[in-house]
């Protein structure tokens, strides 16, 4: 079976109860998770993995969130290869104090791990979503699962369903079996 992995980074513990609820969905058996700030130690651990969940909060102006800058900018100037990787993101944001950049930085690990080869998928419809912008949006969807537990945590849970159903296809299908 193919080895799968959740890697995020999370300052105020969003993005971590997010990342918790898609864990708990694939389960340990399947999956493994891991904390940019207190797991990650290189890129190789990543590299280990064919399928990969990376979660990110924007903060600033649409920058990632701070666990996520280092191997960033390492991997920037290293260039390791994540061909035949398929790579999911999601990201916590808030649409209405941050609507002018919300889960920007999505659209940043976007552009990253396209550059090194990945395969992306998960996009998501921006229905139901009200901001200014976002760097997250490509071809009028966002490329991940952007979620607002400040303004709209209503809708968590559904959305995760949802985006779930998108990443069928793409994921090994044993790992998504609904309970």
């Amino acid at each position: 079976m193919a080895k799968m992995a959740i890697f995020y980074g999370s300052t105020s513990g969003i993005t971590e109860s997010i990342a918790t609820k898609l864990h708990e969905h694939f389960g340990e058996d399947l999956c493994d998770l891991y904390s940019m700030e207190e797991d990650f130690e290189s890129v190789d651990q990543m590299l280990e993995y064919d399928y990969l969940l990376f979660g990110c909060s924007t903060w600033g102006s649409g920058e990632v969130q701070n666990d996520w800058r280092d191997p960033i900018f390492e991997m920037s100037i290293e260039k390791p290869d994540f061909t035949g990787k398929t790579i999911a993101l999601f990201g916590a944001g808030d649409c209405v104090t941050h609507g002018e950049q919300f889960v920007s930085a999505l659209g940043t690990l976007y552009n990253h791990f396209k550059e090194l080869g990945a395969t992306l998928v998960g996009e998501f419809p921006l229905d139901g979503y009200t901001y200014e912008y976002s760097f997250a949006v490509r071809d009028d969807k966002f490329v991940g699962l952007p979620i607002d537990e400040v303004n709209e945590s209503d809708k968590t849970d559904e959305r995760i369903a949802s985006w779930l159903e998108v990443l069928k296809p793409h994921f090994p299908s044993a790992s998504l079996e609904t309970a």
